[in-house]
C-alpha cells in the first residue's frame, strides 16, 4: 500500500490522538488556592512547611490554626487582608455556598466565629476521600493486587502510545536480529 502524503503508511494521519494540545480547564473561583501560613502565596504541596497547605487527610485543627489578622469583619475584596479573602474562597468552595451567600453569612464575624466554619466545610469534603483511604489501606494484599494490575495496564497503554507516537513521527519498526 502506498502511504499518501500525510498519512502513515498505516493510512491513519499522523499525530492523531497523541499530539493534541490540551485545554485548560480554570474555575471561576478558587483557580488560585492561597496558603494558609501567607494568604499571598499560592497553596503548594512542595513548601516544606505543613501548614501552608490542607493535605487529603488533614483535621479541623489545621484550618483553625491557620494565619489570620486582627481586624474585625470578613471581606473577600479587601487586598491588605489576603488570609480573609483566601479563607472565605475555601469556605465558598468547599461548602458549595455562593460567594454571595458566604459574603452574608460571614462579612460580620470575628475570627473566632468564622474558622470553625471553613474547618468543618473542609472535613466534611474530604470525608469520602479520607473513608475510602482507609478501606483501601486497611487490605494490603488487595492493596498491592490492585497496584500490581494498574502497573500492568500503564504499561500496555505506555506502549500503544509509544507506537502512536512512533508512527506519528514517521519511524519505521526496528527489524529483528536473528540468532
Amino acid at each position: 500500500m502506498k502511504a499518501r502524503k500525510g498519512l502513515a503508511p498505516s493510512g491513519r494521519a499522523r499525530g492523531g490522538r497523541v499530539l493534541k494540545v490540551p485545554e485548560a480547564l480554570i474555575p471561576p473561583q478558587g483557580a488560585r488556592v492561597m496558603s494558609l501560613d501567607d494568604g499571598s502565596s499560592k497553596l503548594s504541596k512542595s513548601n516544606p512547611d505543613e501548614g501552608s497547605r490542607i493535605n487529603l487527610l488533614d483535621s479541623a485543627a489545621k484550618i483553625k490554626r491557620c494565619k489570620t489578622d486582627t481586624l474585625p469583619a470578613l471581606s473577600f475584596d479587601d487586598p491588605q487582608r489576603p488570609e480573609a479573602a483566601n479563607l472565605l474562597t475555601i469556605y465558598q468552595l468547599c461548602s458549595g455556598q455562593s460567594r454571595a451567600a458566604v459574603k452574608q453569612q460571614c462579612s460580620a464575624l470575628r475570627w473566632s466565629e468564622f474558622k470553625p466554619l471553613p474547618a468543618k466545610a473542609v472535613v466534611e469534603h474530604l470525608r469520602p476521600l479520607q473513608q475510602r483511604y482507609r478501606e483501601i489501606t486497611s487490605e494490603p494484599v488487595l492493596l498491592d493486587k490492585v497496584l500490581l494490575r494498574g502497573t500492568e495496564t500503564a504499561e500496555e497503554a505506555a506502549q500503544r502510545t509509544l507506537a502512536d507516537v512512533q508512527d506519528a513521527l514517521g519511524y519505521l519498526p526496528r527489524p529483528r536480529r536473528l540468532r
